[in-house]
């Protein structure tokens, strides 16, 4: 598993230990971790889930009144350093 990949299983494994189950998933630019959030969830256990998220590239939290409160966090794969990664439009 690259690097990026290894950093997201992290993130997911230390969500779980603080009990919010973690789904790990790959996608073509980034893995995404993705964990319900119950409610009430203790101030002191917002602090630790935001210290874990804060590891991750980009994290929010998805709230509704139908699906309650999903918490996400992106980590990126790595940009490839030689050819044209910036597509056609991109100037050197």
């Amino acid at each position: 598993m690259p690097a990026s990949g290894v950093r997201a299983a992290v993130i997911a494994a230390r969500l779980t230990a603080l009990g919010l189950p973690a789904r790990l998933e790959e996608h073509e630019r980034a893995w995404s971790v993705e964990a319900e959030v119950p409610e009430p969830l203790p101030a002191e256990s917002w602090r630790e889930v935001l210290e874990v998220v804060a590891e991750a590239d980009r994290f929010g939290l998805l709230a509704t009144s139908l699906n309650g409160r999903t918490l996400w966090a992106a980590v990126r794969k790595a940009v490839p350093t030689t050819g044209d990664v910036g597509g056609p439009s991109h100037q050197r």
